[in-house]
């Protein structure tokens, strides 16, 4: 008869895999791939001010960009990667994107438009009208949110508002409509606010962004386009994986030779640690790229590290006489600083690697920050609750299951 932590055991590792088997098909439809893999086009622009404008910002840059995200984003069609780079320059990655006569890049060189328009849809005031980024987010005096918005020429402004009292100003972005505010008077003055009634503060705060997007003086150049096939990406994509499915089970095989009963486990948790990553990756709404599946790979190879370095922890201790217990809480307590001192050092390594890098670099981290988080959930405590429910079973408390020799036992 089986005891009850073997069938807890059991238990526990059916549960888990029957979970990943049922849901790694939908898992892997729902990964996005980078253009690297999918294939598409990559497009460097180069930002310029308008004649009159101010010099380009990394303020500006950077809202330019998010721009041209939310611009992509509405329409459904592709889903971007996006990056300020340097000083003036926006590189625009497009999955799925076939031809240069593809819609997306042709809304792309057109400059993000920010209208006011009468009731009648005449556009009274347009972006270049705003001073750049001057939109801000205030409170009344009933601590509800308002938009503050500054305009270069107090003249005009009055104008356009003495024209429309007690009509709505409507405000777009493009053509997607974003307010419509009541003038209630008219504004001789080059500030005014934009009453949000009952809305939220994130809502006013989206308001605030979008009129500040429209208010850049900047337009976009392509200084190069380029093409990324489609097969190429899915043939680098296959062999990537193939390559990285070989060498994970040739490393499994090898744990389970080696560390018997402890490399039994850590195949169990490496698997479950391949399919959580994925999940965590899915979430967060990461793209995967060639140097994400090289980092995902990476991350393989530092679970396996940890593994191997609680198992050896553990044939020490067995080695020096302790009970089969004993040697498991030593070898996991003696093994934890330096696993979670690796995976730390990792994550720090990463981040820095994200906030300084761009495009590529910014995925590769991203996934080894992921990698590390999920590595110390399942091949830490994962691996060492599955251990303690197989020692504390009684039945696995030969020194061979660990992979130690009779003969290699010290006494006490």
């Amino acid at each position: 008869m089986f005891g009850k932590r073997i069938l807890a055991f059991l238990a526990v590792v059916i549960v888990t895999f029957g979970v990943m088997a049922a849901t790694t098909p939908w898992l892997l439809q729902e990964v996005k791939l980078g253009l690297d893999l999918k294939g598409g086009y990559e497009v460097l622009y180069q930002a310029k001010p308008f004649e009159g404008g101010s010099a380009v910002t990394p303020e500006s840059l950077k809202e330019t960009a998010k721009g041209l995200q939310k611009r992509i984003d509405d329409s459904g069609l592709v889903e971007p990667e996006i990056t300020p780079e340097g000083k003036d320059r926006i590189r625009v990655k497009l999955p799925g994107v076939e031809s240069e006569d593809d819609e997306v890049l042709k809304m792309l060189s057109q400059p993000i438009n920010l209208t006011f328009r009468a009731p009648d849809g005449t556009i009274k005031l347009t972006g270049t009208d705003f001073v750049e980024n001057g939109a801000g987010l205030a409170f009344d005096d009933l601590n509800r949110p308002i938009v503050t918005i500054k305009l270069k020429s107090a003249e005009k402004f009055g104008k356009v508002t003495t024209d429309l009292v007690g009509q709505a100003m409507s405000i777009y972005l493009d053509e997607t409509l974003i307010s419509s505010p009541m003038v209630n008077q008219p504004i001789n003055s080059d500030s005014a606010i934009i009453e949000m009634g009952n809305s939220s503060v994130d809502e006013a705060r989206d308001l605030r962004d979008k009129i500040n997007m429209g208010s850049l003086p900047l337009r976009l150049e392509a200084l190069y386009t380029q093409s990324v096939g489609a097969k190429l990406g899915l043939q680098s994509l296959e062999d990537t994986v193939t390559a990285g499915v070989i060498g994970s089970l040739i490393v499994l095989v090898f744990m389970i030779v080696i560390f018997r009963v402890p490399g039994f486990v850590a195949a169990i948790t490496i698997i479950c640690y391949a399919w959580l990553l994925i999940l965590v990756q899915n979430l967060m709404g990461a793209t995967l790229t060639l140097p994400g599946i090289a980092a995902f790979v990476l991350g393989v190879g530092m679970a396996v590290d940890a593994n191997i370095i609680t198992a050896e922890r553990i044939k020490e201790e067995i080695r020096s006489g302790k009970s089969m217990l004993s040697s498991l809480r030593s070898g996991s307590k003696n093994s934890f600083r330096t696993i979670m001192d690796a995976n730390i050092t990792g994550i720090i390594a990463a981040a820095v690697l994200y906030f300084i890098g761009d495009g590529a670099i910014k995925g590769f981290a991203l996934t080894l920050i992921f990698s590390n988080i999920v590595s110390i959930i399942t091949n830490i405590y994962f691996a060492r609750f599955l251990l303690d429910l197989l020692v504390r079973s009684n039945r696995f408390l030969k020194p061979g299951y660990y992979g130690v020799k009779e003969s290699e036992i010290r006494e006490l």
